[in-house]
């Protein structure tokens, strides 16, 4: 089977395809395509190409760029990197609940000032809104700091370790059962502004809400009033809308938002990471199997 990896050579998921049982190929002769690069980057398709790899999780550029078609087979890297996330995502609870990111700004002692806002995770419940692979390898974490999890999912099948597992079509329920919340939903036409203002208002206001999933799924607007209203405690979003964050938004200016430009997901070893699963798909593809994260061209992801 003949694979053309794109759009240059990196030798983690190279040797990957050829310990696959694949051999790497100019894309005019390939069966199937590995792309590591951007969606504006995407080259026309022979017809011969029956597969697709990509080795992102999040693939949105790609549905908007309208390369995504049902031709073909599609996979991504969805679950792949749920690790890195959830890291991120309980280590964000734990800046903004112990105010880590006020301490670092502070250029005097400010105990006194601090006190108040300083929390523990311990005793808490948080919600993971989205709760696929990244909030699957979040709760034996969240366990492991003295917090219990509520989940909501598209199904509504029972999350292992979750204390309740709400289906996405009853997510409004969610925000008065939590103390804080993970956002690590699909960005979809249903997703978008899955935080609104009446979330936003129907949360403790002793709540941190954690971003790690697309910024359209928060309402910006919205989130920078509830901020600046004090309705909620904070927020720490890796991801933003607009993205990036452009100079002088207000999210800037507010002391209780903490950004990081997107960096949940470390691109230091991306490939390594992913070289064991695309290794698994090239099998996979080759013995006609179902392939690990296959994309539902339909649903957008």
């Amino acid at each position: 089977m003949r694979i053309h990896l794109g759009p240059g050579h990196d030798e983690h998921l190279a040797a990957a395809i050829v310990s696959g049982g694949g051999t790497l190929s100019e894309l005019d002769e390939a069966d199937a395509l590995v792309w590591d690069g951007s969606a504006e980057e995407f080259p026309d398709l022979p017809d011969r190409v029956r597969w697709v790899q990509l080795t992102y999780a999040g693939i949105e550029p790609f549905f908007r760029a309208g390369v995504i078609d049902d031709r073909r087979l599609w996979a991504n890297a969805s679950g792949v990197y749920a690790d890195n996330v959830a890291e991120y995502a309980v280590g964000a609870l734990l800046v903004g609940l112990r105010q880590f990111h006020a301490s670092v700004a502070a250029k005097r002692w400010t105990k006194d000032v601090l006190d108040p806002r300083v929390r523990t995770l311990h005793g808490s419940t948080v919600a993971i809104v989205g709760c696929g692979g990244i909030g699957r390898a979040m709760i034996p974490r969240l366990h492991a700091l003295g917090a219990s999890v509520v989940a909501v999912n598209r199904s509504g099948r029972p999350v292992d370790g979750a204390k309740v597992t709400l289906p996405a079509d009853r997510t409004s329920e969610v925000w008065s059962m939590a103390d804080h919340f993970v956002v690590a939903a699909p960005a979809t036409a249903e997703t978008d502004h899955l935080v609104d203002a009446a979330a936003l208002a129907a949360m403790p206001g002793s709540a941190w809400l954690v971003n790690v999933a697309r910024g359209n799924l928060v309402d910006t607007d919205a989130l920078v009033k509830a901020l600046g209203d004090g309705a909620i405690a904070g927020a720490v979003l890796d991801v933003t809308d607009p993205e990036p964050l452009p100079d002088g938004h207000p999210l800037w200016d507010l002391d209780n938002a903490v950004i990081t430009p997107h960096i949940a997901n470390t691109r230091s070893r991306l490939t390594q990471t992913f070289a064991p699963t695309l290794e698994e798909n090239v099998r996979r593809f080759a013995a006609g199997e179902e392939l690990i994260a296959r994309v539902d061209p339909n649903a957008g992801y």
